[in-house]
């Protein structure tokens, strides 16, 4: 299999023009890491007449922003009532209903800025893999009606037909959900912020950020920005010792493999809908098709670490359980991404210091979270006004024993999946 991301190879939005920093800028608000949350902080304050600069160390949707599942789902990891239990009841409401709100947000952006991105609403679709999960799901159906949200729960014959496979006891539909091509909705979100007049540099990485007067001084190699206020959005691509952002959040990953382009009865009956879908595994798998027809299935864990024949095996196991239809399937393309974990599964949003604003650990919910996050930010940043946060800003603790969190994660990953492979597991 070629090891790149499809995303890339088939996005319809192409990169953004930028140049490497050279020299010095003044603006506004800078802001570190070109990912959708960085970029939707540009196009929210350029929407406002606030000038911005991004500083990408890469290419604009190099990173997790532009390789993940593509799923544009509401709300967070945890069950919303689970959440207000957590956080609280005020807190935890707020952050239910922003972050479920938070797809009409992302689907109202394509919409604005024409971003051909493969998007499609028809829901996302949460798969119970036994009867385990059967329960789990009922659960989030009732809490989620208790909150007024759009989902239905499916068994037996319907969820044959909403997934055409007979392997699925139980599937949650959620309707406010949908799904994207993501490196496309990101370039896509990269043409918005400089047509509104965003400066954008790409291949410069930071070096440092120290204090200057009242404002911030944000080094590369080869040129500095000097600004007012300062967004610390690189998230899981956070590198160098110059920001503690790396303190309060742990690296995981997430793979993903994709099959040629299918057609024919078999394929067609795989997800017709367009939605897609994760099951209720502990070491869950995704599912969706993309706009070619072709099969996409991930995992937690680091596909680029393990051998080719591994990564075949476990798609092939999948694949085979519950689409057996398909017969043999040629897996073509793998590739990895890089999530924020935290221990409680809750996102930070916090201020170092002042004029300087940060966010980590979506969970793996970086579309709609990252997307809204940029929101809340620009609206913080020109009035002051923290009510599109999912969460007030705050001063969490770093977490302890990072290195120790993103081992154990990615040793049982591994451990989960050769199971499914030598068909302990399935």
């Amino acid at each position: 299999m070629l090891e790149q991301c499809l995303w890339q190879l088939t996005s319809a939005e192409s990169q953004p023009e930028s140049q490497c920093l050279n020299t010095d800028v003044q603006t506004q608000v800078c802001i570190i890491g070109g990912g959708i949350t960085g970029l939707s902080t540009a196009v929210h304050l350029q929407e406002m007449g606030i000038a911005s600069c991004i500083l990408e160390a890469d290419e604009v949707a190099a990173g997790g922003s532009g390789r993940n599942v593509g799923l544009v789902n509401a709300g967070m990891w945890l069950p919303p009532e689970d959440i207000c239990t957590r956080l609280g009841a005020e807190r935890g409401e707020r952050a239910n209903r922003l972050l479920g709100d938070a797809p009409s947000l992302v689907f109202e952006l394509i919409e604005r800025y024409a971003i051909d991105c493969e998007a499609r609403r028809e829901g996302t679709l949460h798969l119970a893999h036994n009867q385990q999960g059967v329960k789990a799901l009922q659960q989030r159906f009732e809490q989620f009606s208790r909150q007024g949200a759009p989902v239905e729960l499916f068994k037996g014959a319907e969820v044959d037909a909403l997934t055409g496979s007979s392997q699925i006891p139980a599937a949650l539909l959620d309707r406010r959900a949908g799904s994207i091509n993501p490196c496309a909705y990101t370039r896509g979100l990269a043409r918005a912020a400089v047509s509104l007049g965003a400066q954008l540099f790409c291949h410069s990485p930071v070096t440092a950020l120290t204090r200057d007067g009242d404002g911030w001084l944000v080094s590369t190699s080869a040129g500095q920005v000097k600004a007012a206020q300062v967004v610390l959005a690189s998230n899981a691509y956070t590198q160098g010792d110059w920001t503690h952002l790396s303190q309060h959040f742990f690296p995981g990953y997430f793979y993903q493999v994709a099959s040629a382009p299918l057609d024919g009865d078999a394929a067609a009956s795989i997800l017709p809908g367009g939605q897609g879908a994760w099951d209720t595994r502990t070491v869950l798998s995704s599912v969706r098709r993309d706009e070619a027809g072709r099969l996409i299935l991930g995992s937690l864990g680091r596909g680029e670490r393990k051998p080719d024949a591994l990564l075949r095996c476990w798609a092939n196991r999948i694949q085979k359980h519950y689409f057996p239809q398909l017969g043999s399937v040629d897996w073509q393309v793998s590739w990895t991404g890089r999530m924020g974990f935290t221990p409680d599964h809750v996102m930070r949003i916090f201020e170092p210091a002042p004029g300087l604003i940060a966010a980590s650990g979506y969970n793996g919910r970086g579309n709609t979270t990252g997307t809204l996050m940029g929101k809340g930010f620009a609206h913080w940043l020109a009035e002051g006004n923290d009510a599109w946060l999912p969460l007030p800003l705050s001063q969490p603790q770093p977490i302890k024993q990072r290195k120790l969190w993103s081992l154990a994660y990615e040793t049982g990953f591994s451990l989960y999946h050769a199971g499914q492979c030598l068909r302990v597991l399935i």
